[in-house]
């Protein structure tokens, strides 16, 4: 009877070994210069919330959750950094914010593009779906070791894991945003003359922004989930408070970082829904009007300007 067992086994785990080691060791610079810019826009993110006076942290994040999300969101916002300051973790609160703000401007520098470029180009998107794919349905421990065996320990080498966590729903959402702007709108702007360039700023981008910021939200939760498995190396904020309980089988003090860690994603998920909700709103016929706009009577527009 044929068993699975006399079959030769693949040396998959071995190569893979290979192959990080391989990286590790030739590409040694592209990873510093990687590195680089990551390590010093979380350092001076991370210094500037922590200079600030909690009231008025408090009173920034509350206005500028006011502006972009209402009154309820401003309200829950502050009620929320009280709560998480109450329970003794506002330092690693800010840490963390400072991880997560560094890993959305990168996300959204590298995210957007690659969306876009996806969105019209089938044979990029044809090759960027499966490494989406890999890259979502691969379970977050896995990143870890990579990440460690190229960038180290430390808070940057966890950044850099978030990052990559975080990344595909931005390009998925972009992605589909702009494939899904009404073709007859897209087909409008050939007839009339309008070049690629024009089709994507005045039309296909405007449509898709809140597609775009549904993919942003999709990142920060991904992002938050993130930041507490990369306490395990060596990463500070609340994942490590909540990593620090669990090691001394302290349940409270795993759950103050939990709580803290649920307030803080709460809040950054209400901002980001509530941009989404506003900038869908107007967006159509704004976006058509600017375009025939400036379509056809640019120096009308520049008169009102002057």
């Amino acid at each position: 009877m044929f068993d699975a067992n006399d079959l030769a086994v693949l040396p998959v785990a071995r190569w893979i070994q290979a192959g990080v080691e391989w990286l590790s060791y030739n590409f040694r610079p592209v990873f510093i210069a990687i590195k680089w810019p990551i390590e010093n826009g979380l350092a001076l993110t991370d210094a500037a919330l922590q200079s600030v006076p909690f009231p008025i942290t408090v009173l920034l994040f509350s206005a500028v959750a006011w502006k972009l999300a209402g009154r309820s969101t401003a309200l829950f916002t502050a009620v929320s950094l009280v709560v998480i300051a109450a329970l003794g973790v506002w330092s690693e609160a800010m840490t963390t914010l400072a991880l997560i703000a560094t890993a959305i401007v990168v996300c959204a520098v590298i995210g957007i593009p690659v969306g876009i470029w996806s969105a019209r180009n089938d044979r990029v998107w044809n090759v960027v779906r499966p490494i989406l794919d890999i890259m979502q349905t691969t379970p977050t421990f896995v990143y870890l070791i990579p990440v460690v065996m190229l960038f180290g320990v430390g808070t940057v080498p966890g950044e850099v894991a978030v990052i990559v966590t975080a990344v595909p729903p931005l390009i998925r959402f972009t992605n589909i945003g702009i494939r899904q702007v009404d073709k007859e709108i897209v087909e409008a702007g050939h007839a009339f003359g309008a070049d690629s360039r024009q089709l994507l700023w005045e039309i296909q981008l405007p449509l898709a922004v809140p597609t775009i910021l549904g993919g942003l939200n999709q990142t920060v939760l991904t992002a938050m989930v993130m930041s507490v498995v990369i306490a395990m190396i060596g990463a500070e904020g609340l994942g490590l408070v909540v990593m620090q309980g669990l090691g001394r089988l302290d349940v409270g003090h795993a759950a103050i970082g939990g709580i803290a860690i649920v307030l803080l994603a709460m809040i950054l998920d209400r901002v980001t829904q509530g941009m989404a909700s506003r900038s869908g709103r107007p967006n159509r016929a704004a976006v058509k009007a600017g375009f025939w706009a400036r379509l056809f009577f640019p120096h009308k527009l520049e008169e009102i300007k002057t």
